[in-house]
């Protein structure tokens, strides 16, 4: 029996979704944006912010800076619901492909330093632990972890991002059958 899955599409996150975006913060992490940060994002020179969305609905979001030659990703999270169907690896993707077009050699993240699934998938996409900041969230003191891509304007890393490209479209093509 086939299941059936809705196409996901990434698309430059709009005044208009703000709204579903910041239902899905609350939803995934302890503390969530203010409100009128992603409007102030949104008319950042420096920053890229996309939705991922099923239809109209915007189930997922990631957001960066990009200054100079640093892409630093300044969040990333997929709406409870949907996850575990690679939609956050979509969105990091895209993100990372954005970074390289507007000019980045590299890029930064941090991440708590219990999420070892949101680090498995940065470590799959070359990532790399640098540092640990102690006490980073405020929600519980927990630590971040520091994780740098380097090279990401590489025609090796361009290759590496290809074939895992291509390695989700078989998961989303055998998920079709």
């Amino acid at each position: 029996m086939a299941i059936l899955v809705d196409p996901v599409s990434i698309e430059p996150m709009r005044r208009a979704d703000l709204e579903a975006v910041q239902r899905i913060d609350k939803r995934c992490f302890p503390t969530p944006w203010f409100p009128t940060a992603y409007l102030t994002e949104l008319s950042n020179r420096a920053a890229c912010y996309l939705v991922a969305r099923i239809g109209q609905e915007v189930v997922g979001f990631a957001g960066q800076w990009v200054i100079m030659d640093e892409a630093h990703l300044t969040t990333l999270a997929v709406d409870p619901t949907q996850q575990g169907r690679k939609i956050g690896e979509r969105l990091l993707q895209a993100i990372l492909q954005e970074g390289i077009f507007r000019g980045a050699s590299r890029a930064t993240l941090e991440v708590r330093e219990g999420n070892r699934a949101a680090q498995a998938l940065y470590a799959k996409y070359g990532f790399r632990q640098v540092a640990i900041r102690k006490n980073y969230y405020t929600d519980n003191g927990e630590n971040a972890v520091v994780m740098w891509a380097d090279g990401i304007n590489t025609a090796d890393y361009q290759a590496i991002l290809r074939a895992l490209r291509q390695r989700l479209y078989q998961v989303y093509q055998e998920r079709l059958r």
